[in-house]
Formats: structure tokens, sequence, C-alpha cells
């Protein structure tokens, strides 16, 4: 029996030594302060976001003319006294979102193209938002205006997924269209301790509609100077249990569970018989 015991308790210790992270893989971007500075220069760290079919546009043209060009301005028109107003929103059925709720937006097709006032359809995909402001001035002056007009572009749909090993998962938005992958799993409340910091999932759709699968290594410092390090709209990041995890997360067949029961029940029937039968040879 005291064999038995030790056996027995050895096996705790093991499951538990097991069940515990290693400290050294835990820390982000060990030994980041080792990098030199003028290599930490050369990584860009400021990346405009490229419009890809899908993308939420808010477009703003002004002028100093501004009753020339409300008509470049969706839901904008200009009335019988020529004041500029905005069109009525039918707000019986709105959405409870902001974003879904205001029909001024343009939603980039899955051609990669929206539907722009007189213009007309304009492809948008692969363009960045200084791009398509300098095309559609292009597009409006002077053929329809007297006066250069200035076009602000924004970036309603700036969104990240944080799924997996981290304390809240979830879908979270950027409201200055840029999010590096510390602020995205900060946003996420931090990695779960159990989380694997050497094989974390990027899944990113280009404008092109290709895709692209990549592994990232969060615990290595040179990850600081990764293209991935700076994220895109509608990246899908997700965190994968590490080995104690996916070891916790291991169930027996039913079955099997059911057979243990009836043997762990007989074995104390058993060892209750054999108490009994001692007790009465005293």
């Amino acid at each position: 029996m005291r064999k038995l015991g030790y056996a027995v308790l050895s096996g705790l210790f093991l499951l538990t030594l097991s069940a515990c992270t290693s400290p050294k893989k835990v820390p982000y971007l060990k030994d980041a302060e080792t990098i030199p500075a003028e290599l930490l220069a050369q990584s860009q760290s400021v990346v405009s976001p490229v419009i890809v079919p899908g993308d939420l546009l808010n477009i703003d043209v002004s002028s100093i003319n501004m009753p020339a060009v409300a008509v470049f301005n969706k839901g904008r028109y200009v009335n019988e006294e020529g004041e500029i107003v905005a069109m009525p929103h039918n707000t019986a059925n709105a959405s409870s979102s902001p974003v879904e709720s205001y029909t001024e937006y343009y939603l980039v097709d899955n051609n990669g193209d929206i539907e722009f006032p007189v213009i007309g359809k304009i492809h948008v995909a692969g363009l960045t938002k200084k791009d398509l402001a300098q095309k559609i001035v292009d597009a409006i002056y002077p053929k329809y205006v007297n006066d250069r007009p200035a076009v602000d572009i924004r970036l309603m749909n700036f969104r990240v997924t944080v799924a997996g090993a981290v304390r809240s998962p979830g879908v979270y938005q950027s409201r200055n269209e840029r999010m590096t992958f510390l602020e995205a799993i900060s946003m996420a409340g931090d990695l779960d301790i159990k989380g694997d910091r050497e094989n974390i999932l990027l899944y990113r759709t280009n404008a092109d509609g290709t895709r692209e699968v990549h592994r990232l290594n969060i615990h290595d410092k040179d990850f600081l100077m990764s293209p991935y390090f700076t994220l895109q709209q509608n990246d899908y990041i997700y965190v994968e249990p590490n080995g104690s995890m996916r070891q916790n997360a291991w169930q027996l067949n039913p079955a099997v569970g059911a057979t243990i029961t009836i043997v762990g029940g007989l074995s104390s029937v058993a060892s209750l018989v054999i108490g009994i039968v001692n007790l009465t040879k005293k």
C-alpha cells in the first residue's frame, strides 16, 4: 500500500509539472532592448491601410464653393434656398450600430468598386486613402467645378478579431485607422498564461482577394520589425493553447470513464469486505 501511495503522489507531482508554463516562454519580445536603434528606425511603424472589398468608407468633398460640390457628397443636396442639407434618414428600422445606420457611407463591393455620385463607378480596391482622394479630385476638377476640391476619406471599419487563449476574445475597432499586434491583444485583455506565444496564427485577406496565413512568435524580439507587427483591417488573430492547456483539455471516452467508475466502486467494495474479514479473524 505504501508503494502504491508513493506512485500516486509521484504521478500527481509529474502532472502538476506538466501543467506549468516555462517562465522563459511567458515574456513578450525578450531582450528587445538589445535591438540597435538604427535597425528599429528602418522598420516602418505607420502603414497606410489599403482599401479592400467589404470596407466601409466615409468620403467628404469640400471646397471654397460648397454648393458646387454638395452633389458629390452622398446624402447631401442643395435646396431651393441654396442651402446644403442632408437627406432625411429612415430611423424606423435603423440598426443600433452607429456605423450601419448611416446611409452616406460607401460599401466597397466584391469587385472592389463603389458607386460615386455623378462620377459613377470607381475602382477603389488596392488603393490607399491618399490615392483614392487624388483619383476623385482628378475626376471632379476641372470637369465639373472651377475650384479644386479637397477630399477627406475615413475608413469606418478598421477592426481586427482576436480569439483563442486570450482573456476577452472579440472584435476590436480602431478609431485612428491603425493598430499594432500588441495593441490588439491589449484590447483583448492580454494573452492567457497558457497561450502559446511562439505559435500565434494571423489570417489576412488582401485587396486582390488573396489570403495569407502566418505563424507569429512574439517571444522573439525580432517580431518588432516584422511586417505583421502592424495589423491591417479585418485581420484575424488566433492564439493557440500551449501544451499544458491542450493536455488539460484531454477527455476520456464516456465508455472508458464509466468503466473506471465501476472498477473504482468494485475496488471500494472489495476493500470493505477485506477489512471486515480481517476484523473477524481478530
